[in-house]
């Protein structure tokens, strides 16, 4: 196994890439925190825009200019273009629901590596 590639290991193990699941948990945090399901104000992270007339879901953030690379790479600013791209397909009305709803091919295009 040491002198397989990380690709080859993913695919024997059937195991999403960490940068994907980095991208899965980035999303889950995020629902969590728009929602009240922890101790944490939403304020704090995120400026919600919710309203039906935009496309896609309701539950659209608002994405500030960022002039400083370190910010760039912050979960709240790395997290915002995912979440609001998400199709509204995906299933708001649990946690449970919308864990199901989020396939990792929704993910993929925000990875900078992905194999097919």
């Amino acid at each position: 196994m040491e002198k397989l590639t990380y690709h080859q290991r993913l695919s024997i193990l059937e195991l999403d890439s960490l940068e994907l699941c980095r991208a899965h948990a980035d999303l889950l945090f995020t629902y969590k925190l728009l929602f009240g399901l922890i101790d944490a104000s939403l304020h704090d992270f995120f400026i919600p825009r919710f309203n039906k007339s935009r496309r896609g879901h309701y539950y659209k953030l608002y994405l500030p200019t960022c002039k400083s690379n370190i910010r760039s790479n912050s979960f709240n600013y790395r997290v915002i273009q995912k979440w609001n791209s998400l199709p509204s397909s995906i299933d708001f009305t649990s946690f449970k629901r919308f864990h199901k709803s989020l396939a990792s091919e929704l993910l993929l295009p925000y990875c900078k590596v992905f194999f097919i």
